[in-house]
C-alpha cells in the first residue's frame, strides 16, 4: 500500500497504525508520482510555472513574491541541513504566530524531508512537553518573541535538544536568519515519497492526552486539488485572509497551502481580530476569507459602521456550526455566499461543504469531491434520511494516528467516525446536530474539559470540579466550571478572577472557564463517576 520513502529516520513510518486499522482511501482522481515534495510543489514548481513575480505572502507590512519565497526557503533549507543536521524523517517543531517567517520555516523543513509539527503560540511548557514526547522531537524553531515556554519545555525534556530562534518580524535578525543569510538560493530538495509523512497535526482529544494525526506529502496537495479547486475555485488573482492559526490544519490549508498551490496571495495576521481582518480586506482587496461565525458577526456589525468588504467573493466558515441568522445576514448585506463546511484534523481539512452556487442556511452541504459520507447508528448501520446519527466519512485523506490505541475507535470498517452527530435530508444535504463527546468547541477552538479540570484542581482552594460546554450566542459554546471549594474558602468575584487567571497561566489562555459556578457537591454515580450531563441539563 505504501510507496517508496526517502526518510532515513523511519520513526513516523514505523509508528503508523496497522494497515488493517486504516480508513479506506478513495484516491481516484488524486494520482501523484512516487516521489513528490509538497514544499517544492508550493514554491519551486510555482516559479517554474511562471509565477515568479506574483505575490505569494503579505505580512509585516511587505509583500514577498514566489521567487523571493523560493529563495528564502532554499537558504533556510541549507541551514537546517548543514548547520542543524536535520535528516529526512526527523521531526521539527515550529512555534510562532501567523507570519511569513513561520510559513518559510514550514516550507524549508518540508523541503529537507523533515516531518513538521506546527504548534499554537498560546501553548504552555507542559502542553508542549506532551507533544515533544509523543513525536520524539529533537529540534524546534521558534519566533524569538515567544521562546520562554519552549525553553522551559526543553529544560525538562529528554528529547528536545535544541531551540533555534527565528525572527517573526520583517527584520531577519535572529540566529536562524543570520545562519541562512549567506547560504545559496539554490538547494536540491529531498525527493520524498508521496506517502512519506510530511506533517503531524496534533489534536487534544477529550482527555487532554494529545493525538498526532499523520499526513503525507500527497495529502497536503489533495486538500488543495480537491476542496480548494472544486469549492473555492481558486485563481491566481485571489487574495486570502483569515484568523485560524497556521498550527491548525484548517489554517495551514486556508492560509498557506491553498493560495500557494494556485499562484494566489496569502495575507498573514499575527493577531487576527475581526477589525484587523477588516483592515486587511480593505487594504489588499482580499477575496477569500477563512474564519469562524463569531468573527463574521463582528464583520457584519462593522459593515453597518461603513467597513468595505465588497472585494470578498467568498466567505468560508468552519470551526463551529454556522447559525442560520449569520448566514442570512451575510447574504443579505454582501450579496455573496458564506460557505459553511466541516473538517477534522484527522482528515486534514474540510470534507463536507456548501458550494458557491448552492449554499443553504443551517446546512453543511454535500461531500467534497473524492469524499463519501453517511449517517450511521452505533453498530455502523446506515440510518434513514432525516434521522440523527454518527457521521461516517471516507475519501482521499483519512485518520492515521501516531502510535495510538484510539485509532481503532476513530476508524471502523474503513470509515472515519468524526465524533459529530449529523442528519441528512432527502436532498442529500448534511445538517450538524451536536458533538458526540465531551469536546467543547468555543470560537472555533477545541477544548478538552478534563484538561481544564486538571488545571483548576492544581489551585490550592479547589477540592473538586467538573467542566462542561454551555451554549453561547457569540462563541457557540463557552467553558463553564462547576467547583467545590475547600472548607473555609470565601466565594467572591476576586476568587473567580483568581481561578480564571490560574488556568490561563497553566494551559493555553483560550481554554479558561468564562463561567464559574460554585457548588456544595457534584452529581456522581454510585461508583463516584462524575455525571457531567446532569450539569448540562440545569
Amino acid at each position: 500500500m505504501l510507496g517508496p520513502t526517502a526518510h532515513t529516520d523511519t520513526f513516523t513510518r514505523d509508528n503508523l497504525p496497522p494497515v488493517d486499522q486504516w480508513p479506506e482511501l478513495l484516491l481516484d482522481g488524486f494520482e501523484y508520482p512516487d516521489y513528490i515534495n509538497a514544499g517544492v510543489e508550493l514554491t519551486n514548481a510555482m516559479v517554474d510555472k511562471g509565477f515568479s513575480d506574483n505575490t505569494a505572502l503579505i505580512g509585516n507590512g511587505r509583500r514577498r513574491t514566489y521567487k523571493e519565497l523560493t529563495d528564502w526557503t532554499n537558504r533556510l533549507a541549507h541551514a537546517l541541513v548543514e548547520d542543524y543536521h536535520v535528516e529526512p524523517g526527523n521531526r521539527v517543531l515550529i512555534r510562532s504566530a501567523n507570519n511569513p517567517a513561520m510559513v518559510a520555516c514550514w516550507l524549508a523543513a518540508t523541503k529537507v524531508g523533515a516531518v513538521v509539527v506546527n504548534t499554537m503560540p498560546m501553548l504552555r511548557a507542559g502542553e508542549l512537553g506532551k507533544i515533544v514526547d509523543k513525536a520524539e522531537i529533537k529540534l524546534a524553531l521558534c519566533d524569538t518573541r515567544m521562546m520562554d515556554e519552549l525553553v522551559s519545555c526543553a529544560k525538562a525534556s529528554k528529547f528536545l535538544e535544541k531551540v533555534i530562534g527565528f525572527d517573526g518580524t520583517a527584520n531577519h535578525d535572529a540566529e536562524l536568519d543570520r545562519v541562512a543569510l549567506n547560504k545559496s538560493v539554490k538547494f536540491d530538495p529531498v525527493e520524498t515519497g508521496r506517502d512519506d509523512v510530511a506533517l503531524l497535526g496534533f489534536t487534544s482529544g477529550t482527555t487532554g492526552d494529545p493525538k498526532a494525526t499523520m499526513h503525507f506529502h500527497r495529502d497536503l496537495l489533495i486538500i488543495a486539488d480537491g476542496y480548494a479547486a472544486e469549492v473555492l475555485e481558486v485563481t491566481p488573482d485571489d487574495v486570502f485572509v483569515g484568523s485560524p492559526p497556521l498550527a491548525f490544519t484548517f489554517g495551514l490549508g486556508g492560509l498557506a497551502i491553498f493560495p500557494l498551490r494556485f499562484g494566489a496571495a496569502a495575507t498573514l495576521l499575527e493577531e487576527a481580530t475581526p477589525q484587523k481582518m477588516i483592515d486587511i480586506i480593505e487594504t489588499y482587496r482580499a477575496t477569500i476569507s477563512f474564519t469562524a461565525p463569531t468573527a463574521y458577526r463582528a464583520m457584519l456589525a462593522a459593515m453597518d459602521e461603513g467597513a468595505d468588504l465588497s472585494s470578498l467573493r467568498v466567505a468560508v466558515s468552519a470551526g463551529e456550526t454556522l447559525p442560520a441568522p449569520v448566514f442570512d445576514d451575510w447574504v443579505v448585506k454582501t450579496g455573496k455566499p458564506i460557505v459553511d463546511g466541516i473538517g477534522a484534523t484527522e482528515l486534514l481539512h474540510i470534507f463536507i461543504s456548501n458550494r458557491l452556487n448552492r449554499a443553504e442556511a443551517a446546512s453543511t452541504g454535500m461531500p467534497v469531491r473524492g469524499y463519501e459520507a453517511r449517517i450511521v447508528d452505533d453498530a455502523g448501520k446506515e440510518k434513514p434520511r432525516g434521522e440523527i446519527g454518527l457521521l461516517a466519512v471516507r475519501g482521499p485523506t483519512g485518520c492515521r494516528y501516531l502510535n495510538d490505541e484510539r485509532q481503532a475507535s476513530y476508524v471502523v470498517d474503513g470509515w472515519n467516525l468524526t465524533g459529530d452527530a449529523f442528519s441528512q435530508d432527502d436532498d442529500g444535504l448534511f445538517h450538524f446536530a451536536a458533538r458526540t463527546d465531551d469536546m467543547i468547541v468555543s470560537s472555533g477552538y477545541n477544548i478538552a474539559g478534563p484538561e481544564v479540570e486538571a488545571a483548576l484542581l492544581s489551585h490550592a482552594v479547589v477540592a473538586e470540579c467538573a467542566v462542561i460546554g454551555v451554549p453561547d450566542n457569540a462563541r457557540g459554546q463557552i467553558v463553564e466550571a462547576h467547583i467545590v471549594l475547600k472548607k473555609n474558602t470565601r466565594q467572591d468575584a476576586t476568587l473567580t478572577k483568581s481561578l480564571q487567571e490560574h488556568v490561563k497561566a497553566v494551559i493555553a489562555p483560550y481554554k479558561y472557564p468564562r463561567s464559574i459556578k460554585f457548588t456544595d457537591s457534584l452529581p456522581k454515580t454510585q461508583t463516584g463517576k462524575l455525571q457531567r450531563f446532569r450539569l448540562k441539563s440545569h
